[in-house]
């Protein structure tokens, strides 16, 4: 594709912007838009993958077919297969008439499934046979249905991590991922922002009669600077407040009214921590499930008890390790008077006799109950009877 043809489809999809990455994408888009091939568009959110997702439909031989675009993310998971395969009348409480699913509808033309991480397992299963031969069954029905619908699906989340998770169907991933296409980031179209920044302001500025927002340098590196989390549907709805807060209607005089950074600085998102995306599929989406979560808390708790017994053990239990006298020159220093030699403590004096004294201490304060002599103590029964001088041993509680 040449420089002009790339620009004429980017002005009739109102696509903004030359970054290479971007512009590989149409490419690719336009490719793969002849021929039946089922397509995986990859990218953040908001960066605009439906819009790669109208040029393979227009630019392909079903263009004359339907184009419903299907996100799952919007649709309460108990209805999913009913609203990709329809039901019968009778499937469920509340279906009093036999309705047509996506896959009805769309037969002969293209059928745009965005999220596709958030469907569930059960219904990646169904899809995946729609996949290979056409094939479905609306829900409450026995009968086999026919369809032939271009599947172009899309996704914020890496998919070969939810195959490993066991959230996503191996075999339906790689029916997906051979034809792929990424969409970058807006931090990776740093030289795109200001475009489309001055594409949203007039437009806006046009809708309503007001004069066009420009930047100064300083303001304009303000905002390259800035990650935009959500890419360019964040950026235009910065824009848009902007444009309304800052700018006036058109006058004789006025047209465009500049900002510096000092201006603009008000406006900008604050920065976030850069957290680990989300995985929010079926149990998925968190990288780990509700059960591996309360696995984790209940290791750490575990943990925090060992510690704070073993804590307590060791201020209760036991001497403070002796302390060796503090020399008032450094090692280094040359001195002539011999090292004082410490003394070794004799075995009735060490820390086991200290920690026996108190178990007996302990024991005879509350008669010989084992069970409120560990807790005078802070440790556990079991580990009292281990500790046990030899004379207590033979005696029972």
């Amino acid at each position: 594709m040449d420089t002009q043809e790339l620009q004429r489809l980017k002005n009739k999809y109102d696509i903004i912007g030359n970054n290479p990455a971007l512009n590989r994408a149409l490419e690719t888009a336009v490719k793969f838009a002849p021929t039946d091939l089922t397509v995986l568009i990859t990218g953040e959110s908001g960066v605009g993958k439906e819009n790669i997702s109208r040029i393979i439909h227009q630019y392909g031989i079903r263009r004359g077919g339907k184009f419903f675009a299907v996100n799952y993310g919007a649709i309460p998971e108990g209805t999913i297969d009913s609203e990709l395969f329809g039901h019968v009348r009778g499937a469920y409480t509340g279906a009093i008439e036999t309705r047509a699913g996506y896959f009805e509808e769309a037969d002969g033309g293209t059928l745009f499934l965005d999220e596709i991480a958030e469907l569930p397992l059960a219904s990646q299963a169904k899809l995946l046979r729609v996949l290979q031969s056409g094939e479905y069954i609306k829900v409450g029905s026995a009968k086999v249905e026919h369809t032939d619908v271009r599947v172009i699906a899309a996704t914020n989340i890496d998919l070969a991590y939810a195959v490993s998770r066991g959230k996503f169907r191996e075999d339906l991933y790689y029916r997906l991922c051979a034809a792929q296409i990424r969409v970058p980031s807006l931090r990776d179209r740093k030289d795109d922002i200001y475009l489309l920044f001055r594409k949203f302001t007039s437009d806006f500025s046009e809708k309503y009669g007001m004069c066009k927002i420009s930047l100064t340098h300083d303001a304009i590196e303000l905002i390259r600077s800035y990650r935009w989390p959500g890419n360019i549907r964040q950026l235009m709805n910065f824009t848009q407040t902007v444009t309304a807060l800052e700018s006036v209607k058109v006058t004789p005089v006025s047209g465009r009214i500049e900002l510096d950074a000092a201006a603009i600085a008000p406006y900008m998102p604050k920065e976030e921590l850069n957290l680990p995306a989300k995985f929010t599929g079926e149990g998925a989406g968190e990288g780990i499930s509700p059960n591996e979560k309360q696995a984790i808390y209940k290791a750490l708790i575990d943990l925090k008890r060992e510690i704070d017994d073993l804590r307590r053990e060791v201020e209760r239990g036991g001497a403070p390790a002796p302390q060796l006298p503090v020399r008032e020159e450094a090692e280094w220093q040359d001195h002539d008077e011999p090292e004082e030699q410490i003394p070794s403590e004799p075995e009735d004096l060490s820390w086991k006799k200290n920690e026996d004294d108190l178990i007996r201490k302990a024991l005879d304060k509350w008669g010989g109950n084992r069970k409120m002599a560990a807790q005078e103590l802070g440790m556990s029964e079991r580990t009292l009877y281990r500790k046990l001088p030899p004379e207590y041993k033979t005696k029972k509680q």
